[in-house]
């Protein structure tokens, strides 16, 4: 399909926030009452909720409304012809960091990114708990409740803050700790809060230096990765279906963002400690 106008993608921007924010308002008014996990899904651990179905429901619903005709990606209900090249679709989390929805930790998100032959070009990141509106539309910056974001000016990998995650499966949780271990000493210090929309959102704040993870969907950062890279940070996302692996030594399915005065260095490091075998 032919490029969007800068008034397009500005509007798609808009709706994606608008969205989020309507899914949020549900999630969290659904908070207030007894959360339990309904389903499980790759693990014991990889939980499902009631508000994860219903958020997701009400996004559908809504973009139905807004951008009728368009396909939708989602964690629960699927959708796969969205990751067509040459489409215009929407992918979309209801809840990005169920587990901590699940415990009443506050640090989940809802995420709605919408994409242009496979590549995001608006999204938006919706916290319930604050009311955060993150969002960035390609070629036209990030911001957080309106504000600018900038990635951090760290030049020293010895001083940077890295965010991470880990699988919901054991085995792989393992590879990725001993990776872990091996980059701790390297940097400042690691963090895990358990969703990644808002760690790539927290490299685009300059919260954190940078933030590697593998083991992905679609929907964990097609929003956050563009809020990201509009926020200046090098954002390097992992292969999707069908396309060429990234001949990086990351590994094929990891997410890499970081602040540009250390993005290379962490990268090299990243490769020098295995990251490509977790």
């Amino acid at each position: 399909m032919p490029p969007l106008e800068a008034d397009a993608v500005a509007e798609l921007r808009a709706i994606a926030a608008q969205v989020a924010g309507e899914a949020a308002s549900l999630v969290r008014e659904l908070r207030a009452g007894t959360v339990s996990a309904v389903a499980t899904k790759s693990s014991q651990t990889d939980v499902v909720t009631a508000a994860d179905t219903a958020a997701e429901e009400l996004i559908r619903r809504r973009l139905a409304e807004l951008r009728p005709g368009e396909p939708v990606l989602g964690e629960e209900g699927g959708g796969a012809e969205t990751t067509l090249p040459g489409r215009l679709g929407w992918v979309v989390d209801p809840i990005d960091g169920t587990v901590n929805y699940l415990y009443g930790y506050p640090w989940y998100a809802v995420s709605v990114a919408v994409v242009v032959d496979r590549r995001a070009v608006a999204g938006a990141v919706v916290e319930p708990s604050s009311g955060r509106v993150w969002s960035a539309a390609a070629g036209q910056g990030a911001s957080c409740d309106g504000r600018p974001l900038r990635a951090s000016a760290t030049s020293r990998l010895d001083l940077a803050l890295v965010a991470t995650g880990f699988s919901y499966t054991a085995e792989r949780r393992q590879r990725q700790a001993g990776l872990v271990a091996r980059l701790l000493p390297r940097v400042r210090d690691v963090r895990r809060a358990g969703s990644a929309a808002l760690d790539l959102c927290a490299v685009a704040a300059g919260w954190v230096d940078g933030y590697v993870e593998h083991g992905l969907s679609w929907w964990d950062w097609a929003a956050g990765g563009l809020i990201a890279a509009e926020a200046g940070a090098v954002v390097r996302p992992p292969a999707l279906p069908g396309s060429v692996e990234p001949p990086d030594g990351l590994g094929r399915d990891a997410v890499f963002a970081a602040a540009p005065g250390v993005a290379a260095e962490l990268a090299a490091l990243c490769v020098e400690l295995d990251a490509g075998e977790v």
